[in-house]
């Protein structure tokens, strides 16, 4: 059972303004000569006939950010002004296309029987949406063929594209392989959940303090787990010269969502209908005009600024889900969320992490996830303020975040 709500959706950065109209309607099919001329040597599946279409087992969207301006400091702000000018404010809206996931399975062929997880583009009511779904089951199908080209050389923790196909009606369809029906937010909702479940029935139950300690080591070996397949699917990317550019807890497909089961969590980046192609050997695109026009104002205007720039934006998105999952899990159901997350750190404390601790020691219903972060001596913490740092020169790379002590588990 996938729990993620209909509503439920991650943030991205903007790949079309409000004002952008277009004015070529010929856009790459699923089924279009030019979207398959690049596809590995295993042939991928494109016959609707292959497939037998499940059940709907969950939904989901994207927020787009649509502008940028620079943020007014507070009074008691320590940033200078070369800071403020590097960081931006964003104006956030919810995105067109939805995405719909259905279970499946290979009817034909040599890999009848493989169990597979549909992801349908859904543009309801505008053809304007249409086409950004079309761009983005082919960006996606593009970024799946390049990076599953070689055979000996296949990330484990990317999701693995089989196929797709196009309906009657025009809807985009692709079939990933089924490694997971559960995300990195599904597994955020249920552990909150059940703390807050754990904690309505303290009274009537004695929680024995031993037991206590072995679930709080629990959570924290799978979050870290979680999170190192998560970047080691996002070095492999940056490595191949891809960037994901929709990163976030919806973006992280999971085996397993029983913290007793950490040994044998696999998790997965998935999600790659807006990645980037930073090798310098074509030109921008419409899906990532807005990651350009960030990178423009914050001052990369270079090929090589700008591709350090998208390579620093990934790990911008995978600070902020370091963040979402070194909170939501630890904290009762409803206490955090996603964008109240990010706008605490981003509007209330300007990315300042030494502030957001402070503030965060004072509520009780924090405490755990600070003394998550502040393992190895505030390692947490340290790993986090360099991820989001306000300028992007100073971001570490996917490999130095792997190489971390919060991130190899020495400071458990």
């Amino acid at each position: 059972m996938l729990l993620t709500a209909p509503d439920c959706f991650y943030l991205r950065s903007s790949f079309l303004p409000r004002s952008f109209c277009f004015t070529n309607s010929k856009v790459l099919s699923l089924n279009s000569p030019r979207t398959w001329a690049s596809r590995p040597r295993a042939s991928l599946i494109t016959t609707p006939d292959s497939f037998q279409v499940g059940r709907l087992i969950g939904s989901y969207g994207f927020m787009n950010i649509t502008s940028y301006s620079g943020f007014q400091p507070g009074p008691d702000a320590e940033y200078s002004l070369e800071d403020v000018g590097r960081l931006r404010v964003q104006d956030v809206g919810e995105g067109n296309v939805k995405i719909r996931l259905h279970e499946g399975i290979i009817t034909q062929g040599p890999l009848r029987g493989t169990p597979v997880i549909f992801k349908c583009l859904v543009y309801p009511g505008q053809r304007a949406a249409g086409i950004e779904a079309d761009m983005m089951a082919a960006n996606e199908l593009s970024a799946h063929t390049f990076l599953q080209s070689n055979a000996k050389d296949i990330s484990q923790n990317i999701q693995i594209l089989l196929g797709g196909f196009e309906t009657k009606t025009g809807e985009q369809w692709l079939a990933l392989r089924d490694d997971g029906k559960y995300s990195a937010a599904d597994y955020a909702k249920v552990s909150s959940e059940n703390l807050t479940k754990n904690r309505a029935l303290g009274v009537q139950k004695s929680w024995n303090p031993f037991e206590q300690e072995l679930t709080i080591k629990r959570k924290r070996e799978f979050v870290i787990k979680l999170l190192r397949g998560a970047m080691s699917g996002l070095a492999y990317m940056h490595d191949h010269d891809r960037l994901h550019q929709s990163l976030g807890p919806s973006s992280v497909v999971l085996n397993t969502i029983m913290e007793r089961d950490a040994a044998y969590l696999v998790s997965k980046l998935r999600d790659l209908a807006f990645s980037v192609d930073i090798s310098m050997e074509k030109g921008p695109g419409i899906l990532d005009d807005g990651l350009w026009r960030r990178a423009a104002a914050a001052g990369a205007f270079t090929l090589m600024d700008k591709r350090a720039f998208g390579i620093s934006d990934d790990i911008y998105e995978a600070g902020l889900l370091f963040a979402y999952l070194a909170f939501v899990p630890f904290c009762e159901a409803g206490i955090m969320d996603c964008l109240s997350l990010q706008r605490l750190l981003e509007s209330t404390f300007q990315l300042d992490l030494k502030a957001m601790r402070e503030y965060c020691l004072a509520d009780d219903r924090l405490l755990e996830a600070v003394k998550f972060l502040d393992l190895g001596a505030g390692a947490g913490w340290e790993l986090l303020q360099v991820m989001l740092n306000p300028d992007f020169r100073k971001r570490p790379i996917a490999e130095a975040v792997l190489n971390h002590r919060f991130m190899t588990g020495a400071v458990l």
